[in-house]
């Protein structure tokens, strides 16, 4: 562990601050000196170190202006305070601004030995702290929503504004795009994480039955029921209630909705009393909402009701540039489950990949993938391994005006090469030219000299 542990000595007095270092290098720290308030500063921007001693009063300024900027720049960092000038007045000042703890010069080499083992001890359970919590963000928050185009980027910094409020929210996109997974992370990174997440899809459920799931029913409200039962509403009390196709619930139940919204409480089927409820809901629809409200297929004001914050994602198709780190993601997800080593994935996977349409988006990937990795012979994903009807495109889609030919002069290839590139990559400029191998600047410069801007 020590040996994983860097040490910045800051002392104007070279030889002390030499003695120091040699000191903790036999106990196994990495150590570096300085011997200014500059340099010092300077340090901590090259190395980063976890661990900061330094002097009090040096002859370009003093540890306090160290320890601050070490505060600053390494808040995971621990600083020792040492001086030949010590006072209770300056061991006060040097603990609240932050400083781990107070030594006195003459230092005593075995006090020196225990306040490093001790401030070491510390970042290394700060660190077990970070990564713990980076497991846990992997697992429930929107790290677990996989991409970095430049529309995911816009979302995820949606998602951080939002899930801490309690405001409604409405997830619009196309089947498969992942919008139960979107309210998921909602719930898990607002205040209500501890409390339950609750699922419901409205489509293909009858009148009846979508109104007793919603707000349940009391004992012999209609035939067969045999006993009381809590529905969804009572269920996500405390929590929060996902409600997937919205746009499918009769025109009657959105009325009932609607006044539950408002009152914040339920009445069961069959019955009279009101049950207060605390739900936060997330709804979802793959349909255009503001269709069905022209069309009086829905409430205008239950619209407005569940669009407080909406978040539009996108299909797959149009952020290809992240399908490379989906299939990585998914392969890992897949061989450990299946207990199958997928070692390496042939690159020229990718294109295919990013050439299909992917009607069924995120989650026919998913599939996609998942098939490659169980039918797979060897340790490594080859072309072979991709679906045909997805080869099948592919192929097709040598045929389209981007496609490349022989009978082409160089410009036109060059041309068509680097639009089929931004097409696969949704428009991302940096995705298509690493894509193609050129610098960022060279894509700018060839997209303008052949106007495909």
């Amino acid at each position: 562990m020590k040996t994983s542990m860097r040490i910045l000595v800051v002392d104007d007095e070279k030889g002390a601050a030499e003695t120091t270092a040699e000191i903790l290098e036999r106990e196994g720290y990495q150590c570096i000196t300085a011997n200014s308030v500059a340099e010092g500063k300077r340090r901590i921007d090259e190395m980063g170190p976890e661990i900061v001693i330094t002097d009090l009063v040096m002859h370009d300024g003093d540890g306090m202006d160290i320890l601050r900027y070490a505060r600053k720049n390494i808040p995971e960092g621990e600083v020792i305070m040492v001086t030949g000038f010590g006072s209770v007045e300056s061991a006060v000042a040097a603990m609240q601004e932050g400083a781990a703890t107070y030594l006195r010069k003459p230092l005593n080499i075995d006090e020196l030995r225990a306040v490093t083992d001790r401030a070491a001890e510390k970042v290394r359970l700060a660190r077990d702290n970070v990564a713990l919590q980076s497991r846990l963000d992997r697992k429930f928050g929107f790290e677990n929503i996989i991409g970095n185009s430049p529309r995911m980027l816009e979302i995820f910094e949606l998602l951080r504004q939002i899930s801490a409020t309690s405001a409604t929210v409405l997830i619009t996109g196309e089947s498969g795009t992942g919008k139960e997974l979107v309210a998921q992370a909602i719930h898990a990174n607002s205040r209500r994480k501890r409390g339950p997440f609750v699922a419901l899809n409205c489509a293909a459920l009858s009148e009846g039955v979508l109104e007793s799931e919603l707000f349940g029913h009391e004992k012999g409200s209609f035939t067969g029921a045999e006993s009381a039962r809590r529905g969804r509403f009572e269920c996500a009390d405390g929590g929060t209630l996902f409600l997937d196709e919205v746009g499918d619930i009769p025109l009657s139940t959105q009325v009932k909705l609607l006044r539950v919204i408002e009152a914040r409480q339920i009445t069961r089927v069959g019955g009279n009393t009101p049950i207060p409820v605390n739900v936060r809901l997330i709804a979802a629809t793959n349909q255009d909402l503001d269709a069905l409200v022209k069309q009086k297929i829905f409430r205008e004001d239950l619209y407005y009701r569940l669009k407080v914050i909406t978040i539009n994602l996108p299909p797959l198709r149009e952020r290809a540039e992240d399908i490379p780190l989906m299939v990585r993601a998914f392969v890992r997800e897949f061989g450990i489950e299946h207990e199958r080593q997928i070692s390496k994935i042939d690159p020229d996977i990718y294109p295919v990949l990013q050439a299909y349409r992917w009607p069924g988006n995120v989650r026919e990937l998913k599939n996609c993938v998942e098939s490659m990795v169980v039918t797979t012979r060897d340790e490594k994903l080859t072309l072979s391994n991709i679906p045909r009807h997805i080869m099948k495109e592919a192929e097709a889609t040598e045929e389209e005006p981007g496609a490349i030919s022989t009978n082409l002069s160089l410009a036109e290839a060059e041309k068509r090469l680097i639009r089929a590139a931004l097409r696969r990559a949704g428009g991302n400029r940096r995705s298509a030219a690493e894509m193609l191998d050129i610098g960022l600047r060279t894509l700018y410069r060839k997209i303008k000299d052949y106007n495909l801007a």
